[in-house]
């Protein structure tokens, strides 16, 4: 028994190595979303240009992006000239400024432009919430039955797109 209680760290170091071992080579971006092949959530958010309220039948028809972003948000700075590419590409990118204040929204957009073909507020982050949203920036794909297809967390760039592209049908 004694023996058996030498070789016990040998046997932990093993078994942890093991699972070490099958992590490597994992996506560490990946995010699983729970939405993924589930219709989007009930949309019900003010228009930053319009002030009117935007539910999911005022949302574009066919595939688009939903790009959750900030002001305050480092990442987003990083992101935006490529949305701005995206968009005279004529991709459609619905913006969702989250959990900004809006007057900070307008001059960012004023300043760098708007890629997106609606801005929508979501103050306090409860659109956020029902897209499982961990931060900003965060981007989802929607097919043209309104479902949503693909998810990435982190900012979108030339790779990226490549990736969601595919989803984009």
């Amino acid at each position: 028994m004694k023996k058996l209680l030498v070789f016990l760290p040998l046997f932990i170091f093993a078994i942890l190595a093991g699972i070490f071992f099958l992590q490597l080579g994992k996506d560490t971006q990946y995010m699983p979303s729970a939405l993924i092949d589930k219709p989007l959530p009930n949309v019900a958010l003010v228009n930053l240009e319009t002030n009117q309220i935007v539910k999911n039948n005022g949302l574009p028809k066919g595939p688009y992006l939903i790009n959750f972003w900030g002001t305050w948000c480092p990442a987003c700075s990083i992101e935006h000239d490529y949305l701005m590419a995206l968009s005279e590409q004529n991709v459609p990118i619905v913006g969702i400024d989250y959990k900004d204040e809006t007057d900070a929204a307008i001059k960012w957009l004023q300043d760098r432009g708007n890629p997106y073909t609606h801005v929508l507020l979501d103050e306090l982050g409860n659109f956020g919430v029902d897209m499982g949203v961990t931060g900003a920036p965060e981007t989802f794909v929607v097919d043209s039955k309104g479902i949503v297809v693909y998810r990435h967390q982190g900012v979108v760039d030339a790779t990226v797109w490549k990736t969601m592209k595919e989803y984009f049908k």
